[in-house]
């Protein structure tokens, strides 16, 4: 029997887990991207999807601002709302459920494919006379969702939208606004960062350009907590991410990937040798203790680069080639190597 045959009304133990979620959703406060992690992770979890998604409409595009299971690789995705059953949900308002996206005229066939994708739900997200956006979960299998799963994601997505509602006191422009940057710093958050690096990476395709994707770890963020509370450790982070910005160009994206971790997108860098150069300039600005209260914060990080295209042309290549860089460069600070910036992986 799949779950379309399943009974309309979610279990006691489904109803206490939205109870909880909505508890997380309150303390989140105004951390929009937080808010919407959380409801695509809880999304999944409570209908048993295979992965499952925010997408807000955004111009002529639904964009993947929140993205959890086989769907968290295509964070920033963007898709023409034309022919979108995303863009449908938005346009209509409604409910959209398909069941077997093989024989659903109104979803793109050939993308689903390409994703493994057999059935989902999408579900608006109500903001005011507008729906900005829709909560989708997607199966793997034909027939993956039940009613009980539209009405529990219909709370969901109440919950969502009154998140909305709190964060943006009523203003489109703010909405879009903190559902991609950091609450803690006001940089561009996780999937704004990738949003922009899948543009970067089609212009670089386009104009033959090089671009550099840099990886920043704070060093020694526990030890600040631990022996200054969380309120010295918050300072930290907001310095340092003062610190970064404040050597990058407005060209660049510098993003908040959560806790102690940032990036860099450099655009139009001067080959290998002038990313490297920034990443230099980046350790040497970070690299000062903080002044804080009566407090001296030690603050330092660990930099990985990677380079497009000779590092890679993938997302996941160059992100993974940056990360392994930022590594071997904390692996060299503990053994008392050198302060300075770390260098490429190389290929």
């Amino acid at each position: 029997m799949d779950k379309q045959s399943a009974s309309v009304v979610p279990t006691a133990g489904t109803l206490l887990e939205i109870i909880r979620t909505q508890t997380e959703i309150v303390k989140l406060g105004v951390d929009l991207g937080g808010v919407m992690s959380l409801a695509a992770e809880r999304a999944q979890l409570l209908t048993g999807a295979a992965g499952a998604v925010i997408e807000l409409a955004e111009d002529n595009d639904m964009v993947y601002r929140a993205a959890s299971g086989f769907a968290e690789p295509q964070l920033g995705l963007r898709l023409n709302r034309q022919g979108s059953l995303s863009g449908l949900c938005v346009e209509q308002r409604q409910v959209m459920h398909c069941a077997d996206s093989e024989a659903d005229e109104r979803v793109d066939r050939d993308a689903c494919r390409r994703v493994g994708l057999r059935s989902m739900l999408v579900i608006p997200l109500n903001h005011l006379d507008t729906t900005v956006g829709v909560l989708k979960v997607m199966s793997r299998e034909p027939g993956g969702f039940s009613d009980a799963d539209i009405h529990v994601l219909s709370l969901m997505s109440e919950l969502v939208a009154a998140s909305m509602f709190q964060a943006t006191r009523f203003e489109a422009s703010e909405l879009y606004h903190r559902a991609t940057h950091d609450s803690l710093t006001g940089l561009a958050n996780r999937a704004l960062f990738f949003d922009r690096l899948r543009q970067c990476i089609t212009l670089a395709q386009r104009h033959r350009q090089q671009f550099g994707v840099i990886n920043i770890d704070m060093d020694g963020l526990k030890p600040i907590n631990d022996r200054y509370g969380h309120r010295a450790g918050d300072a930290a982070i907001r310095e340092v991410a003062t610190r970064i910005h404040g050597v990058s160009r407005q060209t660049d994206t510098v993003a908040r990937m959560g806790g102690d971790e940032f990036a860099v997108i450099l655009t139009r860098i001067d080959g290998v040798a002038g990313a490297q150069t920034q990443c230099r300039r980046l350790s040497e600005k970070i690299d000062h203790p903080l002044a804080y209260e009566d407090h001296t914060l030690p603050l330092g990080a660990s930099i990985g680069l990677a380079v497009f295209p000779q590092d890679g042309e993938q997302i996941d290549v160059l992100v993974e080639k940056a990360d392994r860089a930022m590594y071997a460069a904390k692996d060299r600070r503990k053994d008392g190597g050198s302060r300075g910036a770390a260098l490429r992986t190389g290929t």
